[in-house]
């Protein structure tokens, strides 16, 4: 299973949710690897990815394409004099599609949420339009969680995308009616599989087989 993860916001569990996974898949024995080929800031997001998947490969495999600034990748870009100029897009959805074809599982991981702008007329959306993965919906648990799905969820449908499901997280959220209820809310209101991450930061011990397979 390939799958391009994004998150309805900047911080809200993205790189956490593709570790996860990864070292999920690992611990079975599957070829899993996290990609996270724009990064802005540091590159902890990448370190992580690449300790998830046992340093099967280097951080620039991982992380091709690194801005210094924490922002939006058009905004530090612009920073550089070069507004929107710093990706070389065909390029790298090249090396992002040698490596879906020599792995039988990847997490690309996107960048702060799905319409973040990354270049000149490209966000988000558009480049995971360009690679054509199913998209998985990460999310705060907490109350807000419902508004900030719906929206991300119509505008990835308005690209044609499948979407996997959502992955709600929980951390941080102090206990309230909403974090109670949202798994549920989402599941009727989305029609898609929906699951929440545990107290720890796991997958459920149910529930998450469309996601990370049996046992």
């Amino acid at each position: 299973m390939h799958l391009f993860v994004t998150g309805t916001g900047t911080n809200v569990g993205k790189t956490h949710v593709a570790s996860r996974w990864v070292a999920r898949l690992r611990e079975k024995g599957l070829p899993a690897i996290g990609l996270k080929p724009i990064s802005a800031g540091d590159r902890a997001d990448a370190e992580q990815l690449r300790t998830a998947a046992r340093e099967a490969l280097s951080l620039d495999e991982i992380n091709p394409v690194h801005l210094p600034s924490p922002m939006a990748p058009w905004a530090a870009s612009a920073l550089l004099g070069r507004p929107g100029h710093e990706i070389d897009f065909p390029r790298l959805n090249h090396k992002i599609k040698t490596l879906l074809n020599r792995f039988d599982h990847v997490a690309v991981e996107g960048v702060g949420g799905w319409r973040v702008p990354l270049a000149e007329g490209i966000t988000v959306a558009e480049w995971a339009g360009d690679l054509g993965l199913p998209v998985l919906i990460v999310a705060p648990a907490g109350l807000g969680a419902i508004n900030q799905v719906l929206l991300t969820l119509e505008s990835i449908e308005r690209t044609g995308l499948p979407v996997l499901g959502v992955v709600l997280n929980p951390h941080g959220e102090a206990p309230s009616e909403a974090l109670a209820t949202n798994r549920a809310a989402l599941a009727r209101w989305t029609g898609k599989p929906v699951i929440e991450l545990t107290a720890d930061g796991d997958f459920p011990a149910s529930g998450a087989e469309w996601l990370v397979g049996e046992g």
